[in-house]
């Protein structure tokens, strides 16, 4: 069983910087590859980042790529994502989340959060 905790959401101009965190709880932490989703108002959710048990493998949804930088710290049970460059439309709720293998697919994924907003103002 793995808790997730999302904090570091808020209100920022566009063309700003954020930085989401994802606490989890349990010691088999380190054996989970970790997503990051996201998800507007009247929207699908969708895949933004994931990054592997090591963090030696990461992938990025086309949108985010370049901006949005996924990282994690097995030492402290946390995964990152850091966000630049903010556009409107990043606008959502985030949500971190664990699998035992690397995947984009929200289906795939075990254990979520609660979710983070973030609003990014014009």
């Amino acid at each position: 069983q793995v808790q997730l905790v999302e904090s570091g959401g808020g209100l920022v101009q566009a063309g700003g910087s954020l930085k989401l965190s994802c606490a989890a709880s349990g010691r088999t932490f380190s054996s989970y590859a970790m997503g990051w989703f996201r998800q507007a108002p009247g929207k699908e959710r969708e895949f933004v980042a994931t990054i592997n048990w090591s963090g030696g493998y990461t992938s990025y949804a086309v949108s985010v790529k370049g901006r949005f930088t996924i990282s994690r710290d097995n030492a402290k049970n946390t995964v990152y994502l850091q966000m630049n460059s903010l556009k409107p439309e990043d606008t959502a709720v985030y949500y971190c989340a664990a699998h035992r293998v690397i995947s984009s697919w929200s289906q795939d994924y075990d254990y979520w959060g609660q979710g983070t907003q973030v609003t990014v103002s014009s």
